[in-house]
């Protein structure tokens, strides 16, 4: 074998071997004011000569003579080991297509339309380069140049020049087109695969890039112009856009820019495709956000690993900048990127003339979870709240985590405040659900504070700073939403600094613990004493515990005041008790102190330092606490009836309390909430309630006592009621431990 032809089989390919055998094909006729003439098949030519001649002159053949083709064979062999088949097609459309090209190029001369001619001009340029045709690629792009010169003298000339170049390349390419039915192929495509966006209104272009990336195993979209490429942006983001750089109706460099200021459009590489080679349209081409170009005609090879260097720079810059830019657990944005955003947002909003809303967002109680159930239950609550706070908004509303349990949440264009008041509710209600994992049920609820801009501020320092205020206010409901109001600073500043004067109280010993007696139904005797603290301040007098008590809680500043309390009514029962009294004394306990993990520990030093009997010390814990955690409470309030602490549930009957987790609880008493006790004279209601709480406690093994009770009518009912113990201002309010030992541990004690 002296050499072969691939299949498909074509004329070209034949004819390139041929010459290679036989000669040179002759150089393509190139005059540029003429006919364009070519002979039309091959002539041979024989010697004449006698008969017996007849065999000589068939081996003394001549080289075959040849008609020059009009486009590079060498072009198209490189183009089909590219795509394939589909040259067939790209050559079917070419010739279908560039007939509509000229007509509007025509067109466009004779209007003296010289943009629309340079348009045409370059777009049959462009496609003429794909099959390597130079002749019709030289006369497109003389009329192009003249257009961008703004001069049409020879318009009429080289159009008609294009034509009839045209023609002939259009009757050589169709013996390039296979005689084989073409099969549909179905590619295969990994579980993992990048999406590729082919922007260019010349067809076969198009069907080039489309089947060549097809092959590699991208998923392809494609668009005729840049407004249909703008369009599928909006929509979804592809990884990668291949854009022609000039095209009707929207040219590559705007689709470019407008690509860039869509959400995540900065993000994506383009790849701009242009047979402009000028330096300015280069510079264009990067100035317009294009992140490379390529030349036309393309070389497949060079766009393939073009694309796919791209890509994987992509992919690894947005892996580093997710991690710049986004949370860990949740993988929601971080403050670094909401305040880029923002800044963005405020540009828009003030250049549209439109509002946007700020949500910031705190949770309650998660502190406590986190402490009590460990920090891996914490990120799994974490990544759920995310997850239903992404449910509660619009998929273009932009979600970011502060920080801890700090989220927020920004509303672009809202019509009016209901707008956010509306998802502001919604995110309330879908947070308060329980959340069940690990096992249990967690309960938290979330506080939110909301500014709108330009109403609350017109920087995102402003916007942010008024939310922040907002969600301070909110915080005193909880699972409340609050729109920010002027003056809330003040407030706030009020507040931040009365929680560093009860920080320095604790320090300084400026609380002081009041008593409230307990008094026996049966025998009228004290049986006890409920220790209520108070903070005298130096400049503001007697601060209200429904004041400082609250704020202790959400400041961190709860379980210092909760030590010092329990260090202080230590040392005030060992007195007690060692001159005799039999008391016992009560102090109450926050779920933020029950989750301590050295409260065990601090109990049982403080038992042994102040070298206290059994049942002398009580711990108070409100139903709501117990009935929130039953699980956690059960285990803790074990450790501490170890000790020899009674344990009793203050405000019984306010909540909802879970009578399977009730007889469970180590609990001693149940203190029957002053909701019950104040209209029970009047109230049978209330009369029925509190007799079907003494039946339980009693059948539980658990004692009662009944808070606020004010009148003689109210004691007596409760007694005839059978409660065991009572407390309220019908005895005393809460005093003073001198003022307490004088009037009930007297021997003159009245009660």
């Amino acid at each position: 074998m002296s050499d072969f032809l691939p299949k498909p089989l074509s004329l070209a390919g034949l004819r390139e071997k041929l010459a290679v055998w036989y000669g040179d094909e002759p150089e393509v006729d190139k005059d540029l004011n003429g006919e364009l003439n070519r002979e039309q098949g091959r002539e041979l030519t024989a010697e004449q000569g006698d008969p017996e001649n007849k065999s000589a002159a068939l081996v003394q053949h001549p080289a075959a003579q040849y008609a020059g083709l009009s486009y590079d064979v060498k072009v198209i062999a490189s183009l089909r080991e590219a795509v394939g088949e589909v040259v067939s097609s790209m050559i079917s459309a070419f010739i279908e297509d560039t007939p509509i090209y000229i007509g509007k190029l025509g067109a466009a001369v004779a209007e003296r339309n010289v943009r629309q001619v340079r348009d045409m001009a370059h777009t049959i340029r462009g496609s003429a380069a794909n099959f390597g045709a130079t002749e019709l690629v030289a006369a497109s792009k003389l009329l192009e140049d003249d257009a961008t010169g703004e001069n049409l003298v020879n318009s009429e000339q080289l159009l008609k020049r294009i034509s009839l170049t045209f023609e002939i390349l259009a009757n050589d390419l169709k013996q390039e087109v296979s005689l084989d039915s073409e099969t549909t192929k179905v590619p295969f495509k990994n579980e993992k695969y990048n999406n590729i966006l082919v922007v260019d209104d010349d067809r076969t272009v198009r069907m080039a890039l489309v089947d060549a990336f097809t092959r590699e195993n991208y998923e392809v979209e494609e668009a005729k112009n840049g407004m249909q490429a703008l369009n599928i942006c909006k929509r979804h983001m592809p990884d990668l856009v291949l854009m022609d750089a000039v095209m009707p109706e929207l040219d590559g460099f705007d689709a470019c820019q407008m690509i860039r200021e869509l959400p995540h459009g900065s993000d994506i590489p383009v790849l701009m495709i242009t047979a402009l080679d000028d330096e300015q349209s280069i510079i264009r081409a990067f100035s317009s956000g294009a992140t490379d170009y390529v030349s036309k005609p393309i070389n497949f090879s060079v766009i393939k690993q073009r694309v796919a260097r791209l890509i994987k720079a992509n992919k690894a810059e947005q892996d580093v900048k997710k991690l710049a830019y986004h949370g860990p657990f949740t993988g929601l944005p971080n403050r670094t990127y909401l305040k880029q955003q923002l800044n963005v947002t405020v540009n828009r909003a003030a250049t549209e003339n439109q509002r946007f809303a700020i949500l910031f967002l705190d949770l309650d109680r998660f502190k406590m979870i986190n402490d009590t159930l460990g920090h891996d239950a914490g990120y799994l609550l974490l990544k759920a709240v995310a997850d239903r706070i992404r449910h509660c908004v619009r998929e273009n509303d932009f979600v970011a985590r502060l920080g801890g349990d700090e989220f927020t949440v920004v509303l672009e264009n809202i019509a009016s405040l209901d707008g956010a008041s509306s998802v502001a509710e919604k995110i309330c209600r879908s947070v308060a659900r329980p959340f069940g994992f690990m096992q249990q049920k967690m309960f938290v609820t979330t506080s939110i504070g909301i500014s709108i801009f330009p109403d609350d501020g017109e920087d995102v320092s402003a916007l942010i700073k008024h939310a922040d205020s907002a969600m301070f206010r909110a915080k005193e409901k909880r699972n409340d939403f609050c729109f920010y109001e002027r003056g809330m600073e003040a407030e706030i500043a009020k507040r931040l600094k009365l929680e560093q004067e009860l920080g320095k109280a604790i320090e300084s010993d400026q609380l002081v613990l009041h008593y409230q007696p307990k008094i026996d139904f049966k025998t009228g005797d004290l049986v006890g004493a409920e220790a209520l603290v108070r903070w005298e301040h130096p400049l503001k007098g007697l601060v209200p515990p429904d004041v400082f008590i609250p704020l202790a809680g959400e400041s961190g500043l709860i379980n210092p005041l909760t030590d010092w309390v329990l260090e202080n009514v230590a040392m005030q029962l060992k007195r007690w008790l060692d001159q005799g009294h039999s008391l016992v004394l009560t102090v109450n306990l926050s779920v933020k102190d029950l989750v301590q993990e050295d409260l065990h520990t601090k109990l049982e030093d403080l038992i042994k330092r102040n070298d206290l009997p059994k049942n002398v010390l009580e711990l108070e814990i409100t139903e709501s606490t117990l009935m929130d955690h039953p699980e956690l409470m059960i285990k803790e309030l074990n450790k501490i009836k170890k000790m020899g602490i009674t344990v009793a549930v203050d405000d019984f009957g306010s909540g909802y309390s879970s009578l399977n987790y009730l007889k469970k609880l180590p609990v001693d008493v149940l203190k029957i909430d002053r909701s019950f006790i104040s209209d029970i004279e009047s109230d049978p209601n209330d009369s029925a309630i509190v007799a079907g709480i003494i039946a339980l406690a009693n059948n539980l093994g658990m004692s009662t006592v009944a808070e606020g009770v004010e009148t003689e009518l109210q004691r007596y009912i409760l007694e005839q009621l059978g409660c065991d113990s009572f407390q309220g201002y019908l005895v005393s309010k809460p005093i003073p431990p001198e003022l307490f030992a004088e009037q009930f541990l007297s021997p003159e004690k009245v009660i």
